[in-house]
């Protein structure tokens, strides 16, 4: 786990002494990635620059340094991220390279100049890489199949200028503006779509793909893709067998490491099944790392993780957050994002990962379950509908796609507590379309009202963006309950993941997600939905799966609540309270072109409970006023040293 830059120079330049001050900064934006060392690179025509930041996991000698070069500058790579099967690789590609390390970054190296581009196709890992080629002047960038290690870049006139953060790019940026597309994709999802985000000129990689840049130019492809064709020949036995090997075998893998592993253990089924795992087959003494909220019963999901800890006999850390921490650490948070994104779960997991790092330096986690199985209530809500049109219509008959009314009912108790949102849903459109449907359910906009000028943002429907991946040609029209995870998957999950990163990299913690491993997802894209969510019980075939390694008091629970925040009710008084008051309130709050943040401020005096909207303008007021207001040029940086934050 490190953090990587670079500049290509599509034009050759003579200046090496810029060429260096802007490589070094934008290292040392990045610092925190990788506290354990740095390095640049720098081509002899000086057309590309690379630098690195080091976290020492694997080959933690200095033989693992990065950039590292070969054949005296014929190749240099700089990566991030973690390849899992480079035992594996490295025998078979022994015979036909001369390895000098232990490092996982060397066979990366090595896979590509034997493999070329369909290198990609044979790692499992997750990973953002930038390897030289001086023979052919070109930089060749890849990402990992689903945005687990983070890569922006940023085309300026002759250059291209790339980084594991937004914020080393933000030096070259001619101004600061906010991408009007991004910023209303965030207001409907709280994330962008498209690889847009909220600044404008700076692009995500998008996961799954890599780019090429030569003196032509930049060629960006797309390299994997998860494709949804339900086997129904295959029994609900198979899958679950099929499941439970490819599960212990991931785990197994992201176990491999130069330095202890341990575990975020949230209590919920995914964190507590990689945990529980890990746990029997670690060698060193196994930690988990946990976040309470002593302030309420109703935030506090601790018990749930200590059911786990005492059942499989490791030590549990837990850190309780207060409202303090909130006012003391929020701006960190976003700053560490480098744009808000996803919901308040960032704030809890900056703080449970500042707990793991003084013990750990790998965690384990259990980020993407839900989107890979289907565990948001959401799911049920709108499955629910659909049952009710399918069995007015007459089409509930095919079991392969539809699960009955009937059999759905008893799983409804899950809804217990989300009757406002079944009140809000089934107001209007009943029965549309499917895609318009669920783009009702998930979209947040409605509830900002004329806090936003929305007559600023009209030339831009995020519906069509929307509806291009929920109807994607690589998932099948007839299964909602597919096209729903399926969409969550390429969206939110990368948004989460972006949340996953940033948190744990803050402190220079390493965060690996077993479940994300491309096999189990593979799996789980043949499954079809009538075993995947057998009579509406949300994972049910992930539940059964790993019932034998989990606590009845986990697996029986109906209240799983994604580690919620209490700043709704903290808002209401004290410190948490003038915090908020002092934000909308600061002059240049006062006078955004796209918030009215006096509506704002009346808004949020009004939200519910678990309300996000509250979430969504301070956090947007927040970024705003650290990276737009801020001046990141590079001689400010310079006269100012703000560099550390975290």
């Amino acid at each position: 786990m490190c953090g990587i830059a670079g500049i290509y120079q599509k034009q050759l330049i003579r200046d090496q002494s810029r060429m260096e001050l802007e490589v070094g900064h934008m290292n040392q934006l990045i610092q925190h990635r990788g506290p354990d060392g740095f390095g640049h690179h720098f081509a002899k025509n000086l057309r590309t620059g690379l630098t690195h930041r080091r976290l020492s996991i694997i080959d933690t000698s200095d033989t693992g340094r990065q950039p590292m070069v070969f054949e005296n500058g014929k190749y240099v790579i700089s990566y991030n991220g973690e390849l899992y099967n480079y035992i594996e690789l490295r025998e078979e590609l022994r015979p036909h390279f001369p390895f000098r390390t232990q490092s996982d970054t060397e066979v990366i190296l090595a896979a590509y100049l034997h493999w070329g581009d369909q290198c990609l196709e044979r790692f499992r890992g997750m990973f953002a890489f930038a390897i030289w080629r001086d023979d052919l002047q070109e930089l060749f960038i890849a990402r990992d199949r689903f945005g687990i290690k983070p890569l922006y870049f940023l085309e300026k006139n002759d250059a291209v200028y790339f980084a594991s953060e937004c914020k080393a790019l933000l030096p070259f940026l001619e101004k600061k503006t906010i991408d009007r597309e991004g910023l209303k994709d965030y207001l409907a999802f709280q994330f962008c779509l498209d690889g847009k985000t909220l600044f404008q000129n700076i692009k995500e990689l998008l996961p799954a793909h890599h780019m090429k840049i030569n003196p032509n130019g930049v060629s960006i492809q797309r390299y994997w893709e998860v494709s949804y064709k339900p086997d129904f020949e295959k029994t609900a036995d198979y899958f679950e067998n099929e499941l439970s090997e490819l599960l212990h075998e991931s785990v197994k893998f992201h176990l491999r490491s130069d330095v202890p592993v341990g575990a975020y253990v949230s209590g919920g089924i995914d964190s507590s099944a990689i945990a529980s795992i890990a746990s029997e087959m670690s060698a060193d003494p196994f930690l988990g790392f946990t976040g309470k909220f002593s302030f309420s019963a109703d935030y506090d999901e601790s018990k749930y993780a200590e059911d786990l800890a005492n059942s499989k006999s490791f030590s549990l850390h837990q850190i309780d957050i207060v409202e303090n921490d909130f006012v003391d650490h929020i701006r960190k948070v976003i700053y560490h994002l480098d744009f808000p994104v996803a919901g308040p779960g960032s704030f809890p997991q900056y703080m449970v990962s500042s707990l793991a790092s003084k013990y750990r330096k790998v965690v384990l986690g259990g980020q993407g379950g839900d989107e890979i199985f289907g565990g948001y209530t959401r799911y049920l809500i709108a499955y629910f509908e659909q049952c009710i049109k399918a069995a007015i219509n007459g089409t509930h008959g095919n079991g392969n796609f539809i699960v009955t009314y009937e059999s759905i009912i008893p799983n409804l108790v899950s809804l217990r507590n989300y009757k406002p949102m079944l009140q809000e849903f089934w107001r209007d459109g009943l029965f549309e379309e499917m895609d318009q449907r669920y783009f009702r359910l998930i979209n947040r906009a409605p509830h900002l009202g004329d806090a936003i000028r929305w007559e600023l943002l009209e030339d831009y429907n995020p519906f069509v963006s929307f509806k291009n991946i929920f109807n994607g040609e690589n998932v099948g029209k007839q299964s909602y309950f597919d096209q729903m995870t399926h969409f969550d998957f390429k969206t939110l999950l990368p948004a989460l993941l972006q949340v996953e990163d940033r948190m744990s990299m803050a402190h220079g913690l390493e965060s690996r997600v077993p479940l994300l491993d491309h096999k189990i997802v593979e799996l789980a894209a043949t499954i079809p939905s009538n075993i995947k969510f057998e009579n509406g019980d949300m994972k049910h075939i992930f539940k059964k799966v790993v019932q034998p390694l989990l606590p009845d008091s986990i697996l029986q629970r109906k209240d799983k609540m994604g580690f919620p925040t209490p700043l709704v009710e903290w808002s209401k008084k004290g410190p948490v309270k003038e915090f908020i008051h002092d934000v909308f309130h600061s002059s240049k709050a006062k006078h955004r072109e796209y918030i009215d943040n006096s509506k704002v401020i009346d808004k949020i005096s009004h939200e519910s409970k678990f309300g996000r909207n509250l979430w969504a303008f301070l956090c947007l007021e927040l970024w705003q006023q650290e990276f737009l207001d801020q001046n990141h040029s590079i001689e400010n940086i310079t006269s100012q040293n703000k560099i550390n934050i975290s």
